[in-house]
């Protein structure tokens, strides 16, 4: 560079940041704090870079916000959803008692429906073996059997206990899916991508998708058989997210304090903006370091500005990365299941104090770590 072209760029500088003086008093001394053009152009830039970062952190919380209060109003209108539900079921309820009471029709044709609602019941209920909680919430319902009721009456009765049993079927199912599909949001993912289901029914029932095919093979009414599609619709969404959730990367590597989160920050080591692709965990040296979901080591070694680094694959494209490690104790292709130690807090690599830095990639793109983590703390509420 000539000494032309510096005068020409110091010209420039000093017309756009002339000197300016800062005055500071302390009782009867003054001092004057010259403040030249070069530095308050490195000021600005600062400023301009602190802003940016600002803005750029301030969007990606805002959008964390905005997923989970969308995620939240679904839950809301499911719910406002499942009690006008029950309030239709109640109204229709009352109107078939009044109906079948004062009903001289046939008894052999009223007992002969409830009967096959009975069967089908049979066969819900063992859509619903080995789910949580099933057993109790959807035991039967015993009538008085003192009271003194009419052959019709008792029919209704048992019509009545039938529809209380199916809905709390429908109410169960549709809660664990909506639970499942939250989590599946807060993680960023398409609940509907995972939830491939194998059928919800079993056997010939599986070939029924819609509700009067269904109505045909139970050989009950079609409004019975859309309650019981619905049930098994949920109850197929639940199976499946259920089993996929099983083997994503949902749990914490460790229950230490976070630090430093996903996304754009300072640099520690250089001060410059960069991107930080995972999420850092400070705590005391040698903390052991879990698997975060099962999977197989797919390597183990040194990797550059990681130091001693854990990785797992998880299928369906998930990959988990624990980097900074004092120690390992796993081996390449080793199968791990979620919460088994696999190392020890460290400090190696570019790092700047003992703390475990933790990726989640899907599909061979860094995810943001913490929106798994509140997905498995949801499930786990």
């Amino acid at each position: 560079m000539t000494a032309e072209d510096t005068s020409i760029r110091t010209t420039w500088l000093s017309r756009r940041f002339p000197v300016r003086y800062l005055y500071l008093r302390t009782g009867e001394d003054v001092q004057a704090v010259a403040l030249r053009p070069w530095q308050q152009a490195l000021g600005l830039l600062g400023a301009v870079v602190f802003g940016l970062w600002t803005v750029i952190a301030s969007a990606g919380f805002t959008l964390d916000l905005l997923t989970l209060t969308r995620s939240d109003q679904s839950v809301n209108r499911a719910r406002a959803a499942a009690e006008r539900v029950n309030a239709d079921l109640r109204a229709r309820l009352d109107t078939a008692v009044v109906r079948m009471t004062a009903s001289t029709g046939s008894l052999d044709e009223l007992a002969q429906m409830v009967e096959r609602r009975h069967v089908a019941l049979g066969q819900v209920m063992t859509m619903f073996q080995g789910v949580e909680g099933a057993d109790e919430t959807l035991r039967p319902q015993v009538s008085d059997p003192d009271a003194i009721l009419t052959p019709q009456q008792r029919i209704a009765g048992v019509r009545m206990d039938q529809e209380r049993l199916i809905d709390r079927a429908e109410r169960l199912a549709q809660t664990r899916a909506e639970r499942l599909r939250l989590a599946f949001r807060l993680a960023g993912l398409n609940p509907a991508a995972y939830a491939v289901r194998d059928g919800g029914l079993g056997g010939p029932l599986v070939e029924a998708d819609d509700p009067r095919a269904l109505a045909a093979i139970l050989d009950v009414d079609e409004a019975f058989a859309t309650r019981i599609l619905r049930a098994s619709e949920d109850l197929g969404d639940m199976r499946a997210l259920s089993r996929v959730s099983a083997g994503l990367p949902f749990a914490r590597p460790t229950t230490v304090r976070t630090t430093s989160g996903f996304g754009l920050r300072f640099d520690p080591f250089n001060a410059r903006p960069a991107y930080h692709q995972g999420q850092d965990f400070a705590g005391p040296l040698n903390t052991p370091i879990g698997a975060t979901a099962p999977g197989i080591v797919s390597f183990v070694g040194v990797r550059s500005g990681y130091g001693n680094t854990v990785e797992i694959d998880h299928g369906r494209g998930f990959k988990t990365r624990y980097a900074h490690l004092n120690a390992t104790s796993v081996r390449v292709g080793q199968r791990v299941t979620v919460g088994q130690t696999i190392g020890a807090m460290g400090s190696t690599g570019r790092s700047t104090g003992v703390h475990l830095h933790y990726e989640v990639w899907m599909d061979g793109r860094p995810q943001n770590p913490a929106r798994f983590m509140r997905a498995g703390d949801h499930l786990v509420q």
